[in-house]
């Protein structure tokens, strides 16, 4: 498995990570056997980045990935890095209740993580969203103290813009911002990327397949369950829908040249983009974590990337990535 930098301080960890989330949340029903057979297949083929949040499926995602780590051969074991979100705050029937940056917060939402994944440290720790209420500065240094203690062994950052990044950045040292990143989400390019670049942080993507819809998988008639969190997404409804599945044919045609699928040449791309950017992929079953790790072996030279470009140019998807109330709450898109 090729290798990538966390940031200039960071871990070396695989060129594509696991993202877990669909696992647990927001996207329907998982199979658990089969999830922890995913995860298992994973660090089988050399994945050592495991993504999760303390918050998908309130606790239930780092509960099983600490289940998978507990029944993994000793060696995948030892060679998993994982990545934490925490901060965002659930109630019992699933509502979302904003989120806590406070240090007192961080520390105790750390300590429930440690419990759960059955680890002795997280690898990188960070908030979700930032707190409004609360300086990131403040939130950061928290975690500082915990990489003191030898809790926390990296800081993150999840869904910044370039002011709080140098913020973050002059209270203690970053070595990765999460963000999504895709052919179809490419807003950070303007002065996130940049920023990042400049300040030595890499950046791991989520949605790379833009939570199926670029995966050359879905089709218009797919019928969503509530409890999927595509149902109220704006990419996925009526004539947005429409046109967003129009691009995804536009690129199928330059994977068939290629002979490979869309899936591989979308994360194909999101790779290309940089050594500092590492793609999360979100398989939940060992079928489609096989499809993604061949995107590995995919080459893309500058007449594949013309040809990307124009079949899906910058900007060119129908609707926001996330519902309006959701888009309030992102510092990355202010």
């Amino acid at each position: 498995m090729q290798t990538r930098p966390l940031g200039t301080t960071g871990p070396q960890v695989s060129a594509l990570g696991l993202g877990c989330m669909g696992m647990s949340a927001l996207y329907g029903t998982a199979d658990r056997t089969e999830s922890i057979a995913t995860i298992h297949a994973a660090l089988e083929a050399g994945v050592t980045l495991l993504d999760t949040g303390d918050f998908y499926g309130m606790g239930h995602n780092e509960m099983l990935i600490g289940e998978a780590l507990r029944s993994a051969p000793a060696a995948r074991r030892e060679q998993a890095l994982t990545s934490v979100k925490f901060g965002a705050l659930r109630g019992p029937d699933g509502e979302w209740g904003g989120v806590d940056g406070r240090p007192a917060a961080v520390k105790n939402f750390a300590a429930y993580s440690l419990q759960r994944l059955g680890v002795d440290h997280i690898d990188v720790y960070r908030i979700a969203r930032i707190d409004p209420g609360v300086p990131i500065e403040e939130t950061v240094g928290a975690i500082a103290e915990l990489v003191e203690k030898g809790y926390v062994r990296h800081i993150g950052l999840s869904e910044v813009g370039a002011d709080t990044i140098r913020r973050a950045a002059a209270t203690a040292p970053v070595v990765d911002l999460q963000i999504e990143y895709s052919l179809i989400s490419r807003s950070l390019e303007q002065s996130i990327l940049p920023t990042t670049r400049e300040l030595g942080i890499s950046i791991t993507a989520y949605g790379v397949l833009s939570r199926g819809l670029i995966s050359g998988h879905y089709t218009r008639d797919r019928q969503l369950t509530a409890n999927d969190f595509r149902s109220h997404s704006p990419r996925f409804q009526g004539e947005n829908l429409d046109h967003n599945l129009d691009l995804v044919e536009s690129l199928r045609k330059i994977a068939e040249q290629k002979g490979v699928t869309v899936a591989q040449i979308a994360i194909a791309w999101v790779l290309s983009r940089g050594e500092d950017i590492v793609p999360l992929i979100g398989a939940r079953t060992r079928e489609r974590l096989t499809e993604s790790l061949g995107a590995l072996d995919v080459t893309l030279d500058d007449a594949d990337l013309a040809a990307i470009e124009t079949a899906v140019p910058a900007d060119s998807a129908a609707g926001d990535r996330y519902a309006a109330a959701q888009m309030a709450t992102l510092d990355s898109e202010r």
